[in-house]
């Protein structure tokens, strides 16, 4: 890829040239990637392939051997872990869960709620939700930060098909509505097509990069995921009669 300019107007987040290695083997090997006010950037890549890893360097959680990460000054991030993990036996409801990242904004509390169509969970135990629930409590907490940069660790992990697609279109409407950017790992590029605008295709090193119509004709992606891996995408990229809205109720079209 080509070096992110850090003086553009709207980066918010600019890796330049990444190297990592544990223990002599290279996890990251040259990675450069820009995020802007607004774009959604998918990285994707098979298990291994150092997705986590340039996650968390990108969070600042981790230290690159080489190369630099740029963050625009004061940058607010929201991050939302792969999983996370509640005793059994801790009493937590979903409120006093959320009440953790901003206890003060019970504005801002209310209205993520209602966003996300989660209110009717907020006396519950966090342990007795849904897995579909808890990604939505989970998004729900990294916004109460008030991001400008989102980072989303396979946020449809443990939903069900239809209630990833959703919760796809429900990140890139959030993303519309407040100007975030963000990046997000998943290893379904089929259900994200139409929720993203750059894909990233990692295998250690860049494999291939640009709009998903572009990735998944290019031979690299082909390698890594089959042939069959594009034929896939048909199934989930038709058009729909109904919308789904931030609250994941459906708006249905008639036609005549």
């Amino acid at each position: 890829m080509d070096i992110p300019d850090t003086n553009a107007p709207g980066v918010l987040l600019a890796a330049k040239s990444i190297n990592k290695s544990f223990a002599e083997k290279k996890i990251l090997d040259d990675i450069s990637l820009t995020i802007e006010e607004g774009q959604i950037v998918t990285l994707i890549g098979p298990n291994g392939a150092g997705k986590t890893t340039l996650v968390r360097i990108a969070l600042g959680l981790l230290q690159p051997d080489s190369g630099s990460i740029y963050h625009r000054p004061d940058l607010r991030i929201g991050y939302m872990p792969q999983r996370v993990h509640v005793e059994p036996t801790l009493p937590l409801t979903v409120n006093r869960f959320l009440q953790l990242a901003n206890r003060h904004d019970k504005a801002l509390l209310a209205n993520t709620l209602k966003d996300l169509n989660i209110g009717h969970l907020e006396g519950q135990q966090l342990t007795a939700i849904s897995g579909g629930e808890l990604q939505r409590v989970l998004l729900a907490r990294a916004l109460l930060r008030k991001p400008e940069l989102l980072i989303l660790d396979e946020p449809a992990q443990g939903v069900d098909l239809g209630g990833q697609a959703e919760l796809y279109q429900l990140i890139s409407e959030i993303s519309e509505k407040h100007r975030c950017g963000v990046l997000m790992i998943s290893h379904d590029l089929h259900l994200v097509m139409s929720s993203t605008d750059e894909v990233i295709c990692l295998n250690h090193h860049i494999c291939c990069h640009g709009k998903p119509e572009h990735v998944t004709n290019d031979p690299a992606y082909l390698t890594l995921f089959g042939a069959s891996a594009s034929g896939n995408l048909a199934v989930y990229t038709h058009h729909h009669d109904h919308d789904h809205k931030i609250g994941g109720s459906v708006k249905e079209h008639h036609h005549d």
